[in-house]
């Protein structure tokens, strides 16, 4: 991984972690020795990959260290709405840029965020997106990649519209 790209997945980590993911020790530290090998330097990061089986434990401590001296850590509203939308929009920026896939995107979304929300009205196309892709199979007559096509679209326009706290 280049710089950048250990950067990128730090980031992501830190962001899916904020929302509740979880991300067992190993992983932890196997990234943050992704991030040494790829030039990051920082002194938690190097406690963190060098962290023995036996030391596990201290990896989630360690890695928001790590997070909060490169400026990575993520602040989440205190309001478990407002989360619910901070969710929505990041999946649904990664659904667009291509970093996430569109049926996983969608499926989070109605999972994870409108069914939490009571399946608010800006979140409805993205649901009908996730329905459609969990339903879908080789008979339907409709190739797979419309579908995605569909829920990218679907999450560029719900990108466009009013900012979260505007749709409670």
């Amino acid at each position: 991984m280049t710089h950048d790209e250990v950067l990128k997945e730090l980031s992501r980590i830190a962001r899916e972690r904020a929302f509740g993911g979880y991300f067992r020790s190993d992983t932890l530290i196997q990234v943050g020795l992704d991030a040494l090998l790829a030039g990051v330097e920082n002194e938690s990061l190097a406690m963190l990959a060098g962290l023995g089986r036996n030391e596990e434990f201290e990896a989630p401590d360690l890695f928001e260290r790590v997070l909060y001296e490169l400026g990575l850590d993520v602040d989440v509203p205190a309001d478990p709405r407002a989360v619910r939308w901070v969710l929505a929009y990041w999946l649904a920026g990664q659904m667009v840029d291509g970093s996430l896939d569109a049926a996983a995107g969608a499926f989070r979304i109605w999972s994870d965020v409108a069914l939490d929300l009571d399946y608010p009205d800006a979140l409805q196309p993205l649901v009908v997106c996730a329905y459609n892709l969990d339903d879908w199979d080789e008979n339907w007559g409709i190739p797979l990649e419309k579908l995605k096509n569909d829920a990218i679209e679907a999450a560029a326009h719900f990108l466009n519209q009013k900012p979260p706290t505007e749709h409670d």
